[in-house]
């Protein structure tokens, strides 16, 4: 079989390395993108209900975490979400905000793995899949050994993202292939992914699976005003997605139940009321945990026979409610790999390593993690296009 020659090796054609490919190959690079799924960005496919939230009106260095918080600056500054959107303008593909700046499609994902794959054939990309990598050479060029043939190229990029959701198809193959040219990669852990407690501890509140609320859920200076979710296992929901990307384990996260009520004053004004306190909260409260917090936390009495201390040590307990899980409920339920090849060791501008030049890694395999609502995807096309640039 005879060896392929490439400018470009790009292998994981998710959302990161399809903008690769396509934006190398618009610049006259040779490309082939290797992928050992059959099917393209599963990713994009099953993202946002199936809609794809593919980018946020809001994307700033702010919305990613990373242990060199600087290195995205200059890749979002140079493709943002308005260049995203351009592209599918050109297409046709019509997209609305939901909240927050989200932008999902109009119509299936589909539409944008289509428009990417239209977009690296109308360039010349060479697409190789289903294609598992078995060795990776280096010497003067990249010698890559597949199921389907020897591989040559003068730079090597990965794009295989990182361990979540290993039903389709997540591997730590990024992160081998990083340790085995020395770069060094941070402490993985799931991130976007639903906590969990103690099943001893939770007994009283799994009944309430499915009750959905308002609230402020913090952990050190961060803080996210979101949806929470209470599940059989724990706590889910926008706002601990969010939170548990900087959660530590071991450590308590702090609630606000009723962020927009001072509890203290509104018991204060009905401190003569008759009402169950059970009932009384359910105006504030959804009905099924109001009667948690009165019968669990409290006896449920009329609001007149409490002393006065109690109802204000049950108003700051509600707004700074401390719970400490026991863990979150893994990469099978995760939405993204916290942690990832460290950015210290790569050029911001190119996304090339610094002591392998020609090696680059982009997208999820990198330790830069978007918060929830598109930013993880604007930084697969942003790290992804910086590269292609560079290659």
């Amino acid at each position: 079989m005879t060896e392929k020659q490439a400018d470009v090796l790009i292998i994981g054609a998710g959302a990161a390395g399809m903008m690769c490919a396509l934006t190398a190959a618009q610049r006259g690079r040779a490309v082939w993108l290797l992928d050992h799924s059959s099917k393209l960005a599963e990713k994009i496919r099953i993202s946002g209900g199936g809609r794809c939230n593919f980018t946020n009106l809001n994307a700033k260095p702010e919305n990613f975490l990373s242990q060199n918080p600087h290195f995205c600056r200059s890749a979002l500054a140079r493709f943002t979400p308005q260049h995203f959107i351009a592209m599918l303008n050109r297409h046709g593909i019509g997209y609305h905000e939901k909240t927050l700046g989200q932008l999902f499609c109009d119509d299936e994902s589909e539409a944008v793995i289509a428009m990417l794959k239209g977009e690296c054939d109308a360039a010349g990309v060479h697409c190789c899949m289903p294609c598992s990598v078995e060795k990776i050479e280096r010497s003067d060029t990249f010698r890559v050994s597949t199921s389907r043939g020897e591989f040559r190229a003068g730079s090597l990029v990965i794009a295989t993202g990182g361990l979540s959701i290993p039903k389709i198809g997540a591997t730590p193959f990024g992160y081998k292939v990083a340790e085995q040219f020395g770069v060094p990669v941070t402490k993985l852990k799931p991130g976007l992914v639903p906590l969990s407690f103690h099943p001893e501890e939770w007994a009283a509140f799994s009944e309430l699976a499915g009750v959905s609320m308002d609230a402020v859920v913090s952990f050190g200076k961060q803080c996210f005003r979101e949806k929470l979710l209470f599940t059989h296992r724990g706590l889910s929901g926008p706002a601990i997605l969010q939170i548990s990307s900087y959660w530590e384990h071991g450590e308590p996260l702090s609630i606000d139940l009723l962020p927009d009520q001072d509890l203290r004053e509104i018991f204060a004004q009905h401190r003569s009321s008759k009402v169950l306190l059970g009932n009384f909260l359910t105006q504030y409260l959804p009905k099924r945990f109001a009667e948690i917090v009165a019968t669990q936390w409290m006896e449920n009495k009329p609001l007149n026979q409490y002393a006065e201390k109690e109802l204000r040590a049950l108003a700051e307990k509600l707004k700074n409610w401390q719970v400490t899980p026991t863990g979150t409920l893994g990469y099978g339920k995760a939405e993204v790999t916290c942690g990832g090849v460290d950015t210290h060791a790569q050029s911001s501008k190119t996304m090339e390593c610094n002591n392998v030049p020609g090696l680059y890694f982009i997208g999820e395999v990198q330790d830069v993690t978007g918060q929830l609502g598109g930013y993880n995807f604007q930084w697969a096309w942003a790290s992804g296009y910086a590269a292609g640039q560079a290659v």
